[in-house]
C-alpha cells in the first residue's frame, strides 16, 4: 500500500462503511516482518499506531523452523501441532521444487486474547459469530525468496483438540484487506474510476473454503486431534463452526461517554485507536464491532455490531480499549445482551474506559480467556 492510498483512505470512511467492495488476499506483512518493511503499513494516527503495536508486541508470536527439504518435513510448534509439506510440495516463484535449506513461520491463534492482540476476531464475512478451534498461518522462505505451495499439494496439519459433537469442523480463509473502487475527477476533469486496497478494520475477513480437499478438520476421536489442509501460504486459515444459538437477534450500539479517539472514524489502515471487543460465555470466540456509528452527537461516539447478529439473552464480556495521547484506556464489562426496548430495534450499552498501564492492559486481555 502506498502512503498515497492510505491518505486516500482516510478522506473515505464514509463510503467504505456503505460501498460495496470486494476481497483480495494479502500476504500478512504484519506478522512476516523479518522479511517486510513496515513504513508502508504505518497508520495516520500515532495513537492507534502505538495501541496495535503494543497488541502485536504482546500477542501470539511466530515461530521459526530451519529445515533441509529432501524427501519432505514435520515440525512441532510449541502449542504440539504438528505440520507436514511433503516431496516438491514448496516451490520457488518460477515453478522449480524449493529443495535445501528453506526456512518456515508459522503464528498461531489459538484463545481469546490471542485473537485480541493479533486482531483476528472470528465471524463471517456476513456477520455470523464463530467458535474457533485455531487460527493459522504459514509462510516459507529460501533466502529473501517467498515459496509456494504446488497447486495440487497442500500443508497437513494435525492439531490436538478437545471431544467436538462433530465429526468434521469447516475451515474459513482470512481476508485481511479490502479492495474498493472510488470515482473522481483527473487533471482533465474525466470521470475516472480507480482501485485501491486497504486493510479491514474488522482484522480478518473470513470466508469458507471451498476446495472439497480442505474444506474440513476431520476430528479423530482416537488421538483427540483435529486433521486439515492448508492449500495456500502467506494467508490466515481458520477452524472453526459457525455458533449455534437459535434466540432471537438484536443489533448492538456500544456508546464511548468518554476517553474514545476521534481518528478512529477515518483509520482505515487496520489502526484504529479505539476498539471493542465482544466475547460470548464460555465460548472460545471474539466478535470485534468495528462499524462506527455515523455522526454521533457527544458521548455516542462508538460502534454498533451487524445488524440483528447478537443473540438476546447471550452471555458475555465486552472489551473496551482506547489509545489517547500516549495514554491506554480499558473498561471490562460483563453482561447478558437484553432485547430492545419497546419500539426500539436496537440494544445499548455504555463504556468510561479508564487509564491502565501497559501490565494492566495485558492483564484484562489475558483475562478474556476465562470468561
Amino acid at each position: 500500500m502506498s502512503l498515497n492510498s492510505i491518505y486516500l483512505a482516510g478522506g473515505v470512511a464514509a463510503l467504505l462503511l456503505f460501498g460495496a467492495c470486494t476481497k483480495q488476499v494479502k500476504n500478512d506483512a504484519q506478522d512476516l516482518s523479518v522479511a517486510r518493511a513496515s513504513t508502508e503499513e504505518a497508520a495516520p494516527d500515532p495513537n492507534g499506531l502505538r495501541l496495535h503495536q503494543f497488541l502485536r508486541a504482546n500477542g501470539p508470536a511466530l515461530e521459526r523452523f530451519d529445515v533441509v527439504m529432501q524427501e519432505g518435513v514435520t515440525v512441532r510448534t510449541k502449542s504440539g501441532k504438528t505440520y507436514n509439506i511433503g516431496r516438491n510440495a514448496l516451490v520457488k516463484p518460477d515453478g522449480s521444487p524449493a529443495t535445501g535449506t528453506i526456512t518456515l513461520y508459522i503464528k498461531e491463534v489459538s484463545n481469546a486474547a490471542g485473537m485480541i492482540f493479533a486482531d483476528k476476531p472470528t465471524a463471517t464475512s456476513a456477520g455470523q459469530p464463530l467458535e474457533s478451534f485455531g487460527e493459522f498461518y504459514v509462510a516459507a522462505k529460501q533466502g529473501s525468496v517467498d515459496l509456494k505451495l504446488r497447486p495440487d499439494s497442500g500443508v497437513r496439519v494435525q492439531a490436538p483438540a478437545p471431544k467436538v459433537n462433530a465429526d468434521r469442523i469447516p475451515m474459513w480463509n482470512g481476508d485481511t484487506t479490502i479492495t474498493m473502487d472510488l470515482s473522481g475527477y483527473n487533471y482533465v476533469n474525466q470521470l475516472i474510476t480507480v482501485s485501491t486496497t486497504v486493510s479491514a478494520n474488522k482484522g480478518v475477513d473470513w470466508t469458507q473454503v471451498t476446495n472439497p480437499a480442505s474444506a474440513f478438520a476431520l476430528f479423530n476421536g482416537s488421538n483427540g486431534t483435529l486433521n486439515f489442509r492448508l492449500d495456500s501460504l502467506m494467508t490466515w486459515v481458520n477452524c472453526d463452526r459457525l455458533m449455534s444459538n437459535p434466540n432471537p437477534k438484536t443489533t448492538v450500539l456500544g456508546y464511548f461517554a468518554s476517553n474514545y479517539n476521534p481518528a478512529t472514524g477515518t483509520s482505515y489502515v487496520g489502526e484504529e485507536p479505539t476498539m471493542l471487543f465482544f466475547k460470548p460465555a464460555g465460548i472460545n470466540s471474539v466478535i470485534k464491532f468495528y462499524n462506527t456509528i455515523f455522526t454521533p452527537p457527544a458521548g455516542f461516539e462508538g460502534f454498533l455490531s451487524y445488524q440483528n447478529s447478537i443473540p438476546i439473552g447471550q452471555a458475555g464480556t465486552f472489551l473496551a480499549i482506547s489509545s489517547i495521547g500516549g495514554q491506554f484506556y480499558a473498561e471490562q464489562k460483563d453482561v447478558v445482551i437484553p432485547a430492545p426496548p419497546a419500539g426500539q430495534n436496537y440494544t445499548t450499552f455504555t463504556f468510561n474506559p479508564a487509564p491502565v498501564t501497559s501490565a494492566q492492559l495485558i492483564a484484562l486481555i489475558t483475562s478474556m480467556n476465562t470468561k
